[in-house]
């Protein structure tokens, strides 16, 4: 039999995803981190991995789903967030945009596992899984009521739970996680009821961090919109590194921060440096960051801005402060190593 006709599509499966493999699993696994410093990987969405200078490892926002996979089913289902902001029906054409750069099932350690609110990009039951099987028995699943909520529902043990509320500290090793208010408004319109005439409250559903690291402090703003009280975020506490939701909001639909507002936010908090997230993963959100970039060099002198952005890209690391200067980020390149052997050319003019 040829090798075509042993191809399955389960075989294409098994072979071809996750996209990466487990090349960032192992990166990360092999970082020592310099002290005086933090490190953190983007895995898509606001999913980030980080790491600290005693080998720490907190993963929060962590998603290995999809969005829509077919185009069968014409409409939103009733009560789904988007159609109770926006009150159209048409299925949206959210699929997601950025491949699965790291393999959940390849997880070997970790610290904890943190979700920012209940919405299915920012809470995964895959990642749950592979945490439950592979890593020690006492990493904690941290989260708002809602996504202790969901943890248990999949099978996540009680003891293994902590539910937090804005206002409360959770320490893990080395790292202190400030727990703040969230001021994502379309989980307040996230609901299986009419909601005309009721005051949805927010703290149950959706929370943001603030990660104290022996390198600096890290703001994870999970889905948060533009707020005032940003500035109060950045009165009370000290904030080296914001990341904020950013994305393209079709018409009707106020879901993500807009580039000024990412600027703005930045500027509340008093951070040095703000990262721009999630804008890669949904293809009707699609956005691009650089739009970031260009509005701060033109507002920067006028306003003093004392921060700067950085543009990532999903599967980077990013390393606080020695990083806190660039503005934007590529992957390695490779080929240190050139001329290390003599070339297997025909003659050293022919390149």
């Amino acid at each position: 039999m040829s090798m075509i006709d042993e191809i399955t599509r389960e075989k294409w499966i098994l072979g071809a995803f996750p996209e990466w493999g487990t090349w960032l699993n192992e990166e990360i696994d092999a970082t020592e981190v310099a002290p005086g410093t933090f490190s953190m990987w983007w895995i898509g969405c606001t999913g980030i991995w980080l790491k600290t200078q005693n080998g720490t490892g907190i993963a929060t926002d962590l998603w290995f789903g999809n969005g829509k996979r077919t185009q069968k089913t014409k409409e939103m289902a009733a009560f789904h967030q988007m159609r109770n902001m926006t009150g159209g029906r048409a299925t949206q054409p959210n699929l997601r945009a950025a491949p699965i750069v790291f393999d959940p099932f390849a997880v070997t350690e970790v610290d904890a596992v943190l979700a920012t609110h209940i919405h299915q990009d920012h809470i995964d039951p895959y990642f749950a899984a592979a945490v439950l099987r592979n890593c020690a028995a006492g990493v904690p699943f941290i989260g708002p009521q809602g996504c202790a909520d969901l943890w248990k529902k999949w099978g996540v043990p009680d003891s293994r739970i902590k539910v937090v509320r804005p206002g409360d500290t959770v320490a893990i090793k080395d790292v202190e996680i400030v727990v703040l208010e969230s001021f994502d408004r379309t989980v307040l319109v996230t609901s299986n009821e009419t909601l005309e005439g009721t005051l949805p409250t927010m703290d149950d559903k959706a929370v943001n961090y603030l990660f104290k690291t022996p390198g600096g402090n890290l703001y994870h703003s999970g889905d948060s919109h533009h707020s005032i009280r940003f500035a109060k975020h950045g009165k009370e506490h000290k904030v080296d590194v914001a990341l904020g939701s950013f994305g393209e909001n079709p018409v009707g639909n106020q879901d993500k921060m807009t580039s000024i507002d990412i600027l703005r936010m930045a500027e509340a908090l008093g951070t040095k440096v703000v990262i721009p997230v999630h804008h890669d993963v949904w293809t009707n959100f699609k956005a691009d960051p650089l739009e970031i970039l260009l509005l701060w060099n033109y507002k920067k002198n006028v306003l003093q801005y004392r921060f700067k952005p950085f543009i990532w890209e999903v599967g980077g690391k990013f390393t606080y402060p020695d990083d806190a200067d660039k503005l934007q980020y590529h992957y390695r390149r490779g080929f240190e190593d050139a001329f290390t052997d003599e070339q297997n050319v025909p003659f050293p003019s022919i390149l």
